[in-house]
């Protein structure tokens, strides 16, 4: 595990907390396996029925960590990546039960993709929601490619994803991925509620019936997979390269 993920119990849900705040969460290679061994270990404990995934309050993440993506990119450390980010993303696809995302604040990159993986989204009301992929010179990852337009729309998945746009709560709303706009400071409070609920229900129809709206993991898997190749070939492009080294410099103008 690491200090940056804080994972808790409380009766028949798993919380998963990344805490990084100084970073705003962005997301490292160790938070990557943590949260994804979180995930598979709660597969087959009877005692966990659902998941609650958040960064706490003001901030959810500002996404992967760009220091590992630019040393990603000049280096051979595609493997790293593999084992880590799509190791995740692989147990979102597998994962047979509710995951309820609690987003307070920024929600970038892998963290607005993440929600499509998730079955209930709740949002404070100064959440965005962004994806800035090819601004960095890179394409969508996380079976987003398929996930987005099937969720919010083929144009509104364009905008998002493409030409990089932001959203805020109450348009992500109606995009039909966040299910609640609540004040801030109050989405995981929200969440627990949610889960209660959740875990009130009989567990095996509520996993039978997830199964038949969510589309099949190897599917899922495939995308990601193409995905995630397209991916490290564009990191290590000259685009994208020089698109990490000019944020780098403008963070430290």
């Amino acid at each position: 595990m690491t200090e940056h993920l804080i994972v808790t119990d409380d009766h028949h849900a798993r919380i998963i907390q990344m805490r990084r705040p100084e970073k705003k969460n962005a997301i490292t290679h160790e938070m990557y396996r943590a949260m994804s061994h979180a995930i598979d270990t709660g597969q087959n404990n009877p005692d966990i029925r659902c998941f609650i995934i958040t960064g706490g309050s003001g901030v959810f993440t500002a996404g992967n960590d760009l220091d590992d993506f630019l040393k990603a990119g000049t280096s051979n450390a595609e493997a790293t990546r593999a084992t880590n980010a799509t190791k995740l993303l692989y147990s979102l696809a597998h994962n047979t039960k509710p995951v309820i995302a609690a987003v307070d604040g920024v929600a970038i990159g892998i963290g607005t993709i993440m929600l499509f993986h998730c079955d209930y989204v709740l949002a404070s009301k100064t959440a965005t929601f962004s994806t800035p992929f090819i601004h960095l010179g890179l394409v969508p990852e996380g079976a987003s490619s398929i996930l987005m337009p099937r969720t919010m729309g083929y144009q509104r998945a364009f905008a998002t994803l493409v030409m990089g746009r932001t959203m805020h709560a109450d348009e992500a709303r109606v995009a039909g991925f966040v299910n609640e706009v609540v004040s801030p400071g109050h989405t995981e409070a929200e969440a627990r509620k949610v889960a209660r609920e959740i875990c009130a229900l009989p567990a095996e129809a509520v996993a039978i019936s997830r199964k038949l709206l969510k589309l099949p993991p190897e599917d899922m898997t495939r995308r990601i997979d193409q995905e995630s190749h397209l991916f490290d070939e564009r990191m290590r492009s000259k685009e994208a390269v020089a698109a990490f080294q000019a944020f780098f410099a403008r963070k430290k103008g």
